[in-house]
């Protein structure tokens, strides 16, 4: 499963350390840094739910007794994708697809489990798989504009910083235009996922993979996952909006 919390981690991280304007600089007491707090907290409560959530079903063990790895297999050959590998990797919810690579892997906590939580998980990332196949449009476009919303993260902040030194607010205007690409990125990410998350729970379903009293317990555990995103998005239009306060009182001091 995807991250979906480590752009606002990371972007807090660069917008949060200084805004420089009329030769004065913002520490991180600045009063809007009170918005970054707020979204801090809003991505705490979604990570915490998504963990508490999974942690619960992950105790539920299905009644077949598949394991997520096995799962994952069934779901892929179903759908024709007998050449999508299943590997493991190490960590707690490091679950993703890579489809350059061709491959699904599942984090410690999935692989051989055989829990009501672990195998949502493993549909879901077979749902990316899936998406890839039939030419699902948010994911081509999502996956297309990768390379351009790196550079736009990346060079954001300098030019707002670079636009408040020297007094040129069209400049820092645009630091502020590029850190919104990041924000259309995350935007674009949420129909991805959460269509991701409605072909796996199909797919268990109809493959008889889970119960439908099962399936209750996998919905709750994706839409847990779900609200991750949703948190990122909130915590980075936060941040946008306190770039925006920086730039603005700081063209008023220039006046």
């Amino acid at each position: 499963m995807i991250n979906a919390l480590a752009y606002s981690a990371g972007y807090t991280g660069n917008s949060g350390f200084y805004g420089m304007g009329g030769g004065m600089l913002y520490t991180l007491l600045d009063p809007t840094y009170i918005l970054v707090i707020i979204g801090l907290v809003i991505t705490l409560i979604a990570s915490a739910n998504v963990n508490s959530t999974f942690k619960k079903y992950d105790r539920v063990s299905s009644r077949r007794g598949i394991t997520a790895a096995d799962a994952a297999r069934r779901i892929l050959d179903a759908n024709g994708l007998y050449n999508i590998r299943i590997e493991r990797v190490a960590g707690n919810l490091t679950d993703h697809f890579s489809p350059k690579e061709g491959v699904i892997r599942l984090s410690d906590s999935t692989f051989h489990s055989t829990s009501i939580a672990a195998l949502g998980v493993a549909a879901h990332e077979c749902g990316h798989a899936v998406q890839h196949q039939v030419g699902y449009v948010p994911i081509k476009l999502r996956n297309g504009i990768v390379p351009f919303v790196n550079i736009c993260s990346y060079a954001s902040v300098p030019i707002i910083i670079i636009g408040i030194i020297l007094g040129a607010t069209n400049l820092a205007y645009l630091g502020v235009a590029l850190f919104c690409v990041v924000l259309a990125f995350q935007i674009i990410t949420l129909p991805t996922e959460t269509n991701a998350s409605s072909r796996a729970l199909a797919t268990l379903g109809s493959m008889s993979l889970l119960d439908e009293d099962e399936l209750q317990g996998a919905k709750r555990v994706l839409r847990a996952a779900a609200m991750t995103y949703f948190a990122s998005v909130a915590s980075t239009a936060l941040q946008i909006f306190r770039l925006l306060l920086i730039v603005n009182n700081s063209r008023r001091r220039d006046r």
